[in-house]
């Protein structure tokens, strides 16, 4: 059994990871913003843990962390609040949560980011240039720390049931995916700690995630 601590934890990837790990009888943390995502994440299996993650400086956010072994950063601002949201959560809030899980001793970090492939060749706002721009300086941002990274980029986000079947790869053509597959993907990267400082890319696809992941740890 892992201990988890889940940044973005109320979010709509982490609550589905959430379920799953405790499904799993991993021990899982969320850290959470609103008052009403208390008990949600409660019902998903997860302890609640209450905080910010632009009130939060690493030291406040490596004393939530202390004793977990496996941190997973799901947090986004998804384009709410403009750019200074977007900088501070998906920009800054990525380079805080890395010092606190240097601070707090746990090493195997695993962040979503976004494909890079995003709607290229279609007209976007500035404020989705920036955010691409954001996310892929908080790749590079852990990349370059000390931690044992991971950095999973799911195409295109869908509601629509996990199937439990994805692609997975370095590199891959962009497309669509599940949020319950980037849950269970994210799951089972967890559970196969040879997946180690890679950049993932993540689609729909036609072999089941346990295998995929598998395949990525085997390389």
């Amino acid at each position: 059994m892992s201990r988890i601590f889940i940044i973005g934890g109320a979010g709509q990837i982490g609550r589905r990871l959430s379920k799953i790990l405790s499904g799993k009888d991993h021990s899982v943390r969320a850290l959470y913003r609103k008052p009403e995502q208390e008990d949600l994440l409660r019902k998903m299996g997860a302890e609640p843990v209450s905080g910010s993650l632009t009130e939060l400086d690493a030291t406040s956010l490596a004393a939530h962390m202390k004793g977990s072994d496996v941190v997973v950063f799901t947090a986004g601002a998804g384009g709410k609040g403009g750019l200074e949201m977007t900088n501070a959560i998906d920009g800054e809030g990525l380079k805080t949560a890395v010092a606190a899980a240097l601070q707090a001793g746990v090493s195997r970090f695993l962040l979503v980011s976004a494909f890079p492939e995003a709607l290229r060749g279609e007209r976007v706002s500035d404020t989705f240039e920036n955010y691409m721009r954001v996310k892929k300086m908080a790749d590079v941002a852990l990349v370059q720390s000390e931690l044992d990274w991971v950095i999973l980029r799911p195409g295109t986000l869908r509601d629509q049931n996990g199937t439990g079947l994805i692609r997975a790869g370095l590199a891959i053509p962009y497309g669509e995916v599940p949020r319950d597959d980037v849950a269970a993907t994210l799951a089972e990267i967890i559970e196969q700690p040879a997946v180690s400082r890679v950049i993932i890319e993540l689609t729909a696809g036609d072999v089941p995630v346990r295998e995929a992941v598998q395949k990525i740890a085997e390389r």
